[in-house]
């Protein structure tokens, strides 16, 4: 593969979808991700079933496509052994186990950056590696909950917790977690040495709430759930109109002002209880009374245009499969058909970043089908045929026929 990573190889002991993600990233930057899964049943989420198709998961195929896979039996001292022997010319380890998991098997930190002192080892936790809560697993509802960011998601005061939709920790715990890896192999340029990234799914719910503990670190006040609403400005939220919802931004001055004369109520901008934003978050509840009735009298897309030729931030609410077909999405390469062993051609979500160096590859790499490049990568790595047949024989490895 091209691209910024071209070179690195990555050994991924990672599983479900913090670890696959950051493995995700790290492969289309154009590293090669050797994703090692464990027998007999490989991922977990391999077994997400439905929703799929023709048998395979596609939770496991949006998460794991442009990397080769590795099928291991790690309960075996030789499949262990062979783990080692990918990490002694791997210059990155991935593993999202709990603590202490891997050093019980001697795939921790310490040991194998005795094998390998270039190794980047990244490590994706719960809670990180200490702290009183450093032995907690790590699931992203429970992040949620911890990180408070729970506690500021849902409709309003008094009403039953709701968690962000998205598995939100455990995404950016794998975003998090490439950005680590990437400064760590900088850093490696610098010194020849690799270290430990450690990082988890609590800090990574942490990082969501920047504008609430701001204002909880000046004020001493907690906010809680405000819905849609923003809670340093306003309007900036979901308004119902006569046949949806759309979202609304005037978050300053000048687009409040612009939003007032698209409204056809300059009135407004004299109201003493609107006039300002600090006097508009004061009376937030107020405001949107006000404005609801004007936005009843007409449709989503109605409104869409006449803010947008206001110069008002505004959008629609989106469900997943109209963002899917938006011609922008599309247009982003959003949307990429990949190149899967068994299905053919499967649509899978593109690459979020963009690269003027990384050329558009007319067609990626599907997720690999559970062992499919096993008998590749030993070979690459050393292993004779006879070798990896006597694996086989023996179930330390599974190769895909």
């Amino acid at each position: 593969m091209s691209g910024p990573l071209s070179g690195v190889r990555v050994v991924e002991l990672a599983h479900i979808m913090a670890g696959p993600v950051c493995g995700l990233m790290l492969a289309d930057m154009g590293a090669d991700v050797l994703k090692v899964e464990r027998l007999p049943s490989g991922d977990a989420t391999r077994g997400f079933l439905p929703p799929d198709i023709n048998g395979e998961s596609a939770a496991f195929m949006m998460l794991n496509r442009g990397k080769r896979g590795v099928a291991v039996d790690l309960r075996t001292q030789a499949g262990v052994e062979v783990v080692r022997r990918l990490v002694s010319e791997a210059d990155v380890l991935l593993e999202n186990f709990r603590v202490g998991t891997m050093d019980r098997i001697g795939l921790g930190w310490k040991a194998l950056s005795e094998l390998n002192p270039r190794l980047v080892y990244c490590q994706i936790t719960g809670f990180g590696r200490n702290g009183p809560l450093s032995e907690q697993g790590g699931f992203d509802l429970i992040a949620q909950g911890y990180s408070g960011l729970m506690s500021v998601t849902g409709e309003g005061p008094g009403r039953e917790p709701v968690k962000v939709g998205a598995p939100v920790t455990d995404i950016t715990a794998g975003i998090l977690a490439a950005f680590g890896v990437t400064a760590a192999l900088l850093e490696r340029e610098r010194t020849g040495r690799g270290q430990l990234v450690d990082t988890s799914l609590f800090e990574a719910g942490v990082v969501q709430t920047y504008w609430q503990s701001a204002i909880t670190l000046a004020s001493g006040v907690s906010p809680g759930p405000m819905g849609s609403a923003h809670p340093l400005a306003a309007p900036y939220q979901a308004l119902s109109t006569s046949d949806g919802w759309i979202n609304v931004g005037a978050s300053n001055e000048g687009t409040w002002l612009r939003l007032t004369e698209a409204l056809g109520r300059p009135d407004l901008r004299e109201d003493i209880r609107f006039k300002t934003n600090q006097a508009r978050m004061g009376h937030l509840q107020e405001l949107v009374d006000t404005l609801a009735p004007s936005f009843a009298k007409l449709t989503t897309d109605e409104w869409l245009e006449r803010l947008q030729q206001a110069g008002v931030p505004v959008g629609p609410v989106a469900s997943v499969g109209e963002m899917l077909e938006h011609p922008h999405s599309l247009a982003r390469d959003m949307v990429i058909e990949v190149d899967h062993a068994r299905l053919g051609s499967v649509r899978s979500l593109g690459m979020p970043v963009k690269l003027s160096s990384l050329e558009k590859s007319e067609l990626k790499t599907g997720a690999p089908v559970l062992g499919q490049h096993t008998g590749e990568v030993l070979s690459e790595f050393g292993y004779s045929q006879e070798e990896i047949s006597e694996f086989v024989k023996d179930n330390v490895v599974f190769s895909s026929p």
